[in-house]
């Protein structure tokens, strides 16, 4: 009786296995309805964990939820569709059930460093942003070379120009991934805005290097190179950026100016006349250059009152709006009079769902619950 049950058990298992092995090959091939259909035969954890993942690769997210909600309400030590349920809240903009998931997880096991990078992303959409910064710093703290948390805490410090903070995480990314170029991209960003630009220019050339190829990057160049006497470079960083739009007056301008400097006078008055013929007439550098001054003998509200000058005159420029609503925010300390600045910003320039858009959304997230907090 005993070798009858024990063949038995045998031949089952070895069912079992043989069904897996279906299922996996054809999860493996993409064929992910026919792998559901195999690993529904089967009533295993890992046979229903894979359900849910041929579910979430084949987009039913609505029925990967449900699995996956089955599976950690069955036995909540499977932490593994845990983390995977967190991710998936995430990935359908469900940033409150994914904090409740990572918060869970971190609590149960405070050593995982993705645990907390995921409890931050979702923070930090749900504009918690001291929370955010808090999981993200924890995860470095755990993984020194968590690279998408050290990204994220040096994004942060750049929107709030602390540039000693940008550079302590990017320089530890760095230091184990020397060619990220987000990476690099924020380090000279951090130094740019702070009119490092000795410094930030061989991180916009690096760039360049490894093929990053952004307006911008040229941009920052072309002024960088210019201020340094460095003509001929600037030159060419202007040409490059007018490779984006022949008609860039930006570019045009540079390279006039660059010219000049080379004592090639004639070229010279052929690009600052093509520059003069593509744009209006505005005052917007000028202002703008006064507002620098300003900040820079720490008059804020002269540096405001120049700023608003620089964006009546260009409309478009949506960092002359930014500059207003940070320099009210950092002087006045007016909650209700920053909040309708950065409205006002967003409103205008919110579609460009940038650095400086994201910033100013959780700004005003923030800004509404001092006021909450201060009415009586």
């Amino acid at each position: 009786m005993f070798r009858i049950l024990f063949l038995l058990s045998v031949a089952k298992v070895g069912a079992q296995s043989s069904t897996l092995a279906v299922s996996d090959s054809l999860y493996a091939d993409g064929n992910y309805a026919l792998a559901i259909n195999e690993y529904a035969k089967e009533g295993s954890y890992s046979a229903q964990l894979q359900i849910a993942r041929a579910y979430n690769a084949m987009g039913n997210y609505d029925k990967a939820l449900v699995q996956y909600d089955n599976i950690v309400q069955k036995n909540s030590s499977h932490v593994l569709a845990k983390y995977e349920l967190g991710k998936l809240y995430l990935k359908l903009k469900k940033y409150g059930a994914a904090r409740l998931v990572f918060s869970e997880l971190a609590e149960k096991n405070n050593l995982n460093p993705e645990y907390f990078y995921y409890l931050g992303e979702a923070l930090k959409e749900l504009n918690l942003f001291p929370e955010g910064i808090a999981a993200y710093k924890k995860s470095v703290k755990l993984d020194s070379t968590h690279l998408r948390s050290i990204f994220q805490l040096g994004k942060y410090y750049v929107m709030q120009r602390e540039r000693d903070s940008v550079l302590k995480y990017v320089n530890k990314g760095l230091n184990f991934y020397e060619n990220d170029v987000s990476l690099i991209n924020l380090k000279a960003l951090a130094n740019y805005n702070d009119n490092l630009i000795w410094l930030a220019l061989p991180y916009f050339e690096r760039l360049v290097e490894l093929g990053e190829h952004k307006e911008y990057i040229f941009e920052e160049m072309g002024y960088s190179y210019f201020a340094m006497a460095k003509y001929e470079k600037a030159k060419e960083a202007y040409e490059n950026l007018l490779t984006f739009d022949e008609e860039n007056p930006v570019a045009l301008f540079g390279i006039g100016s660059a010219y000049s400097k080379l004592q090639q006078l004639d070229s010279a008055k052929i690009y600052i006349k093509k520059s003069i013929e593509v744009q209006k007439v505005v005052l917007d550098k000028e202002y703008n250059a006064l507002a620098r001054l300003a900040v820079e003998q720490n008059d804020l509200e002269l540096a405001i009152k120049y700023y608003e000058r620089a964006f009546i005159e260009d409309p478009s420029g949506y960092l002359y709006k930014y500059e207003v609503c940070l320099l009210t925010d950092q002087h006045y300390k007016k909650p209700e009079k920053s909040l309708k600045c950065y409205e006002e910003y967003l409103n205008k320039f919110g579609g460009k769902k940038d650095y400086f858009s994201e910033f100013t959304s959780k700004r005003i997230v923030e800004l509404k619950e001092e006021i909450h907090m201060d009415t009586p």
